[in-house]
């Protein structure tokens, strides 16, 4: 059996769906941070069946609330003084920037990358967590 410490102060990003802890680890430049991070991947989990696990020994300062376009089962747990403080479950935003890439290759992000244009998105079916580019409606289905 496995054994990962419990933390003292930071943050644990939980039910993410497996094998998505390296995209969110990516996403929020971690590899940046100069603290401890387990990540746990594939762990068993009652609820999902598999799950991964990301453990962060420090506070962080994004919002992870865009996490949710990434996996929207997520489960924040904020720790202080080896005690979860708060839990959260992100809400979907209704724009997002620079997060998904527009795919379509004649859109004008992909078409004409010297004008540097952020790849934009908004929340168009929040049932279904389905985004569009605000240039070209180029549909994103938010999933790891």
């Amino acid at each position: 059996m496995l054994n990962i410490g419990g933390l003292h102060e930071g943050v644990v990003i939980d039910h993410i769906k497996a094998g998505g802890a390296m995209k969110i680890y990516n996403y929020l430049n971690l590899e940046k941070i100069d603290s401890s991070i387990a990540i746990i991947k594939n762990a068993k989990s009652n609820k999902m069946g598999k799950k991964d696990i990301i453990k962060i020994e420090a506070p962080i300062c994004v919002d992870l609330n865009l996490l949710a376009v990434l996996d929207s089962n997520i489960t924040l747990n904020y720790i202080e003084n080896d005690e979860i403080v708060r839990k959260e479950h992100p809400v979907l935003p209704t724009q997002v920037t620079n997060i998904i890439k527009c795919k379509n290759p004649r859109c004008v992000t992909s078409s004409e990358t010297e004008r540097n244009l952020p790849h934009t998105f908004k929340l168009t079916d929040s049932e279904n967590r389905i985004y569009r580019c605000i240039y070209c409606e180029q549909k994103f289905k938010g999933q790891l």
